[in-house]
């Protein structure tokens, strides 16, 4: 896949993004795409960084090292989108702009401790697991409230808002309920936040269920095959 392919696979995406919105009183400029690269080559990220592309997601801290080693620095944002080990925040800390995966108060602790060791102010999403799955992530929704009052705390650390992951599902329309369920949960919490936090973001849905989260309110989609095709898994 070259980058005319990338940018034509693009294209499509940002169509139907669009429409989604429209169908949903939105402006289109409202939502935020970040291309998952869970698997994908450096040189095709390359490609999408040449199609325009301004935010990625990586799920893994070491994948996304080695990929911004080869990348060298360049102006996209990058987001951390899987689980976040303890042991992993300062990596995270050097090679993240956003976090969207904090679900207990030892990540906030962590992440907070490294930002300030190096003046860096990450931004940082409440991952909330609405679904009560055991092998999904995510704080349970009324642990919400409670991580973005010590977020609001970290000096280093500015909470922007809400991730979840539905449960898998090739029906999007199955997926609606939760995306609904966090749009409520984040204007319920919005009234009880500190002072000086806006809780805007929304991150939620994937390539199989984006136009419906877009529909429920999402203003960040993490898509990924979508936009690369199916990911080969690492060896």
């Amino acid at each position: 896949m070259g980058v005319a392919e990338i940018r034509e696979n693009l294209e499509q995406v940002r169509d139907r993004i669009a429409q989604a919105a429209v169908r949903a009183g939105r402006s289109p400029q409202e939502i935020r795409l970040v291309a998952v690269t869970k698997n994908v080559a450096a040189d095709r990220i390359a490609q999408a960084l040449d199609a325009g592309v301004e935010m990625f997601g990586e799920n893994y801290v070491q994948e996304a090292r080695e990929k911004r080693a080869s990348l060298g620095r360049s102006s996209a944002c990058w987001h951390m989108i899987g689980r976040l080990q303890s042991n992993k925040t300062r990596l995270a800390v050097d090679l993240f702009d956003v976090v969207e995966t904090v679900d207990r108060e030892k990540i906030l602790r962590e992440l907070d401790r490294h930002a300030g060791q190096v003046g860096k102010v990450v931004s940082v999403m409440i991952q909330v697991n609405l679904s009560g799955e055991p092998t999904k992530s995510g704080a349970e929704a009324e642990r919400a409230l409670g991580l973005i009052r010590h977020a609001a705390t970290c000096e280093n650390l500015r909470c922007v808002g809400l991730m979840t992951i539905p449960p898998v599902d090739d029906e999007p329309e199955r997926a609606r309920p939760f995306f609904a369920r966090l749009r409520a949960l984040r204007d319920g919490l919005r009234p009880l936040c500190p002072a000086g936090v806006q809780l805007d973001a929304l991150s939620m849905g994937m390539s199989a269920d984006f136009e419906v989260a877009v529909e429920e309110g999402a203003t960040h989609v993490r898509i990924g095959t979508a936009i690369f095709g199916q990911r080969q898994r690492a060896q």
